[in-house]
């Protein structure tokens, strides 16, 4: 399940320009959910797993997430041509596989994982 996590949450500051960031990264989709608090559930296309991008609450709101990519390599290559900024470069998990960790546009953290037993 490529460009996935079970569960996540993200602030925004701007949540127009994040839920573009995010889509054009990973071509996600975002349905606003109608009421007084702005929140938006995203598709990835599967019933699992779930997420949402909602209005940042405080300076504290700002979550870590990991999202199963392909490639670290190429996802941070995109990710900072999108404007996000490398916070930890591609470290192995040995046996595991390969993690890096960023910053979107916004300054949350978004964590990559890269599946690969051969890591070390």
């Amino acid at each position: 399940m490529i460009n996935t996590v079970c569960f996540f949450e993200i602030p925004a500051d701007d949540m127009d320009s994040l839920s573009e960031f995010y889509g054009q990264m990973f071509n996600w989709k975002f349905e606003s959910i109608p009421g007084g608090f702005r929140y938006s559930h995203i598709d990835m296309g599967q019933e699992l797993p779930k997420g949402g991008l909602t209005a940042r609450q405080d300076a504290e709101h700002i979550p870590v997430n990991y999202v199963l990519v392909e490639s670290i390599d190429a996802s941070l290559e995109k990710a900072q041509q999108l404007g996000a900024k490398a916070v930890v470069s591609k470290k192995p998990v040995p046996g595991a596989g390969w993690f890096a960790v960023l910053h979107d546009p916004q300054g949350n953290r978004l964590g990559l994982w890269e599946k690969d037993e051969a890591a070390s």
